[in-house]
């Protein structure tokens, strides 16, 4: 029989495997619990075949998990054969989590609970964040969101706090001084967000935690292996393989916006190459709203295919297409993945229309040598970032394989 970490560390994580040793029952119980959240709710029958324990192990595991409050019985199912089947499943109350995204536009918060499902959502915009002011609001709407489940507040496990990697990168192109990007860039976000709060914290990547969460609930259900893009303000990604989040030597692996669009070229004064951001980022769709005249944040809503909108929307749809089809080869060549998934902050009508014209550029491109990857639209949305931190603490106290997340930690 494996030991737990030979187990936890399985790639195949939609079939958990438990073990019938003895020493293992909290290993197990997470064991449990994954096969539930994978799969809905299952009868005690088909959870012993897929964990591979024993009929005893499962019954006291899971007399154990409903008295927690854990998991819930659902309504007898009957079938052709034999007695009827009690459908096991996690209770929604059973625990909660808060995400938190803090964006170079904007800062979200969302309440999730045992099933992953949204609960409550509060978000603020900004040009960019002010740290004095920003602060002291993450905390206050974490402690809101707590206090706010009443008497369960107690089954609230954590906050998943996530934030573009430098954010106050690129100074020069969002307009800022110096002096505020040093700030963000020096800054110990997750230890000025634990000083503020009781509430037990961790950090990941915004676009890592997005990619979380597509693992998790979205394309992850059927694809092993892919290369995840969010188009945000900024352009940047992540990287899964064998349903493992991959995250790199410096936690950064599928940080398209870096990519060069061309090579370098030779000698003193030589211009630096454009980085796939420079295209493909909502923060160019801003610029080219903002240069009609017209409101930038139309980029992240309906509107941005509309009139008076829709002209420059078109406009940066070609030119962002053609980055991410340039970033899509690139990353071919490397890894040799069958899947992209793209998702981004914006209207699906935008994204639809971003996959389709990303499909066209890729048809465009040279692939000799290579086989072309599919690509998929995300199946999670805009709130990705957000849900995927939210999803830290969740899997931290509950699910069995630890590299998933905590590698993004």
């Amino acid at each position: 029989m494996p030991d737990a970490e030979a187990t936890a560390r399985s790639p195949d994580l939609l079939r958990p495997r438990g073990s019938n040793q003895v020493g293992m029952r909290q290993f197990n119980e997470r064991v449990v619990l994954q096969a539930l959240r994978v799969h809905t709710s299952l009868p005690k029958a088909d959870l012993a075949r897929l964990t591979g324990l024993s009929a005893q192990t499962i019954g006291l595991i899971t007399a154990r998990l409903e008295e927690d409050q854990l998991i819930v019985k659902q309504s007898r199912v009957r079938g052709r054969i034999g007695q009827p089947s009690v459908p096991l499943a996690l209770n929604p109350d059973g625990a909660f989590a808060i995400g938190i995204k803090v964006g170079r536009r904007g800062a979200e918060w969302l309440l999730i609970d045992f099933t992953a499902q949204v609960r409550e959502r509060h978000a603020i915009s900004y040009d960019f964040p002010d740290a004095d002011e920003l602060l002291p609001a993450i905390a206050q709407h974490i402690h809101r969101l707590r206090d706010g489940l009443g008497p369960l507040a107690t089954r609230n496990v954590g906050a998943g706090l996530v934030a573009p990697f430098q954010l106050g990168g690129w100074h020069r192109t969002l307009g800022l001084s110096k002096a505020q990007s040093d700030l963000w860039n020096q800054m110990n976000l997750l230890a000025e967000v634990k000083a503020r709060t009781e509430v037990p914290v961790s950090f990941a990547r915004d676009t890592v935690a997005a990619c979380v969460a597509e693992l998790v609930g979205g394309r992850g259900h059927d694809l092993k292996s892919f290369l995840y893009i969010f188009v945000d303000t900024f352009v940047g990604g992540g990287l899964v393989i064998n349903s493992h989040l991959h995250t790199g030597t410096h936690g950064n692996a599928g940080a398209l916006a870096s990519l060069p669009m061309q090579s370098a070229r030779a000698g003193q004064g030589a211009a630096v190459p454009p980085q796939v951001m420079a295209e493909a980022s909502l923060w160019e769709l801003e610029q080219r709203l903002q240069g009609e005249g017209l409101s930038p944040t139309a980029a992240y809503d309906d509107r941005a295919l509309q009139a008076p909108f829709a002209a420059a929307t078109q406009t940066w749809l070609g030119s962002a297409s053609l980055a991410l089809a340039h970033a899509i080869v690139s990353s071919t060549a490397m890894l040799d993945l069958a899947d992209v998934v793209m998702d981004g902050s914006m209207s699906r009508a935008l994204l639809q229309a971003l996959l389709d014209q990303t499909r066209a550029a890729l048809a465009q491109c040279n692939w000799e040598g290579l086989w072309p990857p599919q690509l998929h639209g995300g199946r999670v949305g805009a709130q990705a970032c957000a849900l995927g931190g939210a999803m830290l603490p969740l899997h931290a106290n509950f699910a069995p394989d630890h590299d998933v997340f905590l590698k993004a930690a």
